[in-house]
């Protein structure tokens, strides 16, 4: 199960590198270039919470093997397309193949293990997110620099593809298939829930992609208004579908469950400025300093390797500095990220104590998701676990397609406004991001003393 949630973090984050490759040899513009990147974050987020409803009522293994079998079919689609439209469609179809595969994960931990062996499962949980952001940087850049066969940026799709066969074999030998819910007590799948929280998030999202390459017409104002109306109506009718006695798409007893609120917010917080940055300063490495894929996969192994050692060691650290990890977390990210701008101002390429300052993003981002995250789900009861599950998996990836389309919108804009994308110029677009993304990280930092219910 991990291995797959590995593989599907991995596409989230590897097409980061391929990017400038791919906008080159399909002509693709920034905005298709976001949506290439944004798109599988779009269905994931959508449809993850009816992924865990599907498992829950068809067992998680047998839906977990369904969602990887799309995943994998949609990622060799995505390898032979010919063109970017092509290719954002495919990755929609990838992001839905992940939606239905990866909340059975955190279902299965919740329904499998408890007390402290829970803990040492979500850490592991917590690890593979991280290892697999940055891997697939790294993955991307290795893959997009040997040009295999002079296929370019191919190979970071089409690598899923015996991965994928591996794992749907040894899935059908050691995944329970059973466990789903009787039919006379499975809850149903809330389909106008779905309906308008997918339009809600398309809302948001394109005008903040488009916008930009569009100078900001009225419709993408428009969009934004309807998106956020959108979103409260989703609320509502949640609320009133629960208070009916239905099976809502977010239920609201889970909401209100001890830290679940201050969750939802942290979660979304920490996962924008990791979206944020890593597409960021990947565009500005390559584009603006001319770094090749690979040295702009190698630039965040430092984040990569500091989150997987403080994501599985911090529950050993003293239990008086428990409560304080998440807002030390922020306050780490905001400083680093800030101090990874700075580095690169002028249009220099960091020098040495830049990796420093990777070393702390890694290290705040973990502090920040690894305890929050833990926190929210040790309350959860069993029976909870897919509507749990669903959410906080949700809320991972709306914050890392907040992340993309907003701090990437951030970046294009300002390096239109201030000429060609040279090191120089470069450079101070990424300078306006990170001190954004640190913004970001300080309202974490602070989020705990606006939502004091835990």
């Amino acid at each position: 199960m991990l291995a797959a949630q590995f593989m599907a973090l991995l596409d989230v984050f590897i097409v980061n590198v391929a990017a400038p490759t791919i906008g080159s040899d399909l002509h693709a513009s920034g905005a298709d270039l976001q949506l290439v990147v944004a798109g599988y974050a779009i269905t994931y987020s959508v449809l993850l919470i009816t992924g865990a409803r599907f498992g829950d009522r068809f067992g998680h293994g047998r839906v977990h093997l369904v969602g990887l079998g799309l995943f994998t079919a949609a990622s060799l689609a995505c390898g032979l397309a010919q063109g970017s439209t092509e290719l954002i469609v495919f990755r929609l179809v990838q992001g839905a193949g992940s939606a239905v595969m990866i909340p059975q994960v955190l279902s299965l931990i919740q329904r499998t293990f408890t007390g402290e062996a829970r803990v040492r499962a979500l850490g592991a949980y917590s690890a593979v997110l991280a290892v697999g952001a940055a891997a697939g940087q790294v993955v991307g850049g290795v893959l997009v620099s040997a040009d295999l066969l002079g296929s370019g940026w191919r190979p970071v799709f089409l690598v899923n593809v015996p991965v994928g066969l591996v794992l749907l074999a040894v899935g059908r030998r050691v995944l329970p298939r059973g466990g789903g819910t009787e039919p006379e007590s499975a809850r149903g799948l809330d389909g106008t829930g779905l309906v308008l929280l997918g339009v809600a998030v398309s809302s948001v999202t394109v005008p903040l992609v488009l916008g930009q390459e569009e100078d900001w017409p009225r419709w993408s104002w428009l969009s934004l208004a309807a998106g956020a109306l959108l979103f409260a109506l989703f609320c509502g009718y949640e609320w009133r579908l629960a208070r009916r006695g239905g099976a809502p798409l977010i239920a609201p007893h889970v909401l209100r469950r001890p830290g679940m609120g201050l969750a939802v917010l942290r979660i979304t917080a920490v996962m924008a400025v990791n979206g944020g940055f890593l597409f960021v300063l990947t565009l500005h490495v390559q584009g603006g300093l001319g770094f090749s894929a690979l040295r702009a996969g190698l630039t965040f192994v430092p984040s990569a390797v500091v989150f997987g050692v403080v994501g599985l060691t911090w529950r050993t650290w003293p239990a008086a500095l428990q409560r304080a990890l998440a807002p030390a977390g922020f306050t780490l990210t905001a400083l680093s990220v800030a101090a990874v701008g700075l580095a690169f101002r002028g249009g220099d390429q960091g020098g040495a104590w830049v990796y420093g300052a990777y070393a702390g993003v890694g290290a705040g981002l973990a502090l920040a998701f690894s305890p929050t995250l833990t926190r929210a789900l040790a309350a959860v009861r069993p029976e909870d676990a897919a509507d749990a599950s669903g959410l906080l998996a949700t809320v991972t990836q709306l914050g890392q397609l907040i992340g993309v389309a907003a701090f990437g919108t951030l970046f294009f804009n300002r390096l239109e406004s201030l000429g060609a994308p040279e090191a120089y110029t470069s450079s101070e677009a990424l300078l306006t991001c990170m001190f954004a993304l640190a913004a970001t990280a300080a309202l974490g930092a602070v989020s705990g003393l606006v939502l004091r219910r835990r």
